[in-house]
């Protein structure tokens, strides 16, 4: 049975998740996921424009915490930048809300890498936002292309985490993760609410997931 439930702040965000019927049972290969019983589509969350501003307004909350602390758990950021593609509406929602430039990548027509679009300086520190994360290698790749163009990477907020190995990955190129749920979470509240029909479901997620964290915590040491 369910062995964590959301803290009340955050709890209107995993039923908004649910009622937008973005956690799905099926086996997805999506993106560097293979094989996984259990899909967060967060994409959905344009859909409900209330529940997108909240997160803006959940994110910008919790940044502020965390700069505020006396031990440093985020560094001060002046920019934004939202991870393509996935991470692109939830950066505006906390662009909008906190009033933080934001800045972003886009390929080049010519298929010769990518550009930055929006106002930058080289020298400032970016705050790298995306939806999911799953090993980190989209959030990674991002921060080194913003760092390419001389622009310092610390922290990475993101939404959900998969707890597949990325926070030990982001460390390891000096970037410190910053979940706001993770997806045990959202699992374990679904199941609690009766939003998991099938319970072999819910244990084999719960497993698959497991394993993965095992095999990425191995493969770390």
């Amino acid at each position: 049975m369910p062995r964590s439930t959301p803290g009340t702040g955050k709890a209107w965000l995993v039923k908004a998740l649910w009622d937008l019927d973005a956690i799905q049972f099926g086996n997805f290969n999506v993106g560097r996921t293979h094989d996984s019983p259990v899909y967060v589509n967060l994409r959905r969350l344009v859909s409900n424009p209330a529940a997108l501003g909240r997160v803006g307004r959940v994110i910008k909350e919790e940044s502020e915490t965390l700069l505020t602390m006396l031990h440093q758990h985020m560094a001060p950021f002046s920019r934004c930048a939202g991870v393509p593609f996935g991470g692109l509406h939830v950066a505006t929602a906390f662009s909008l809300t906190a009033k933080v430039p934001m800045i972003y990548l886009h390929p080049r027509k010519d298929g010769e890498g990518e550009v930055i679009e929006g106002v930058y300086v080289p020298g400032q520190s970016v705050l790298v936002i995306d939806d999911l994360i799953t090993g980190g290698t989209s959030v990674i790749e991002t921060a080194n292309q913003l760092r390419d163009a001389g622009l310092q990477v610390r922290d990475a907020v993101v939404l959900v985490d998969r707890k597949q190995g990325a926070k030990e990955r982001l460390k390891a190129h000096g970037i410190r993760l910053i979940p706001i749920l993770e997806l045990e979470t959202l699992l374990n509240w679904g199941m609690t609410h009766g939003r998991i029909e099938n319970e072999s479901a819910y244990t084999a997620s719960l497993d698959y997931l497991h394993r993965q964290a095992a095999e990425a915590k191995r493969g770390s040491a």
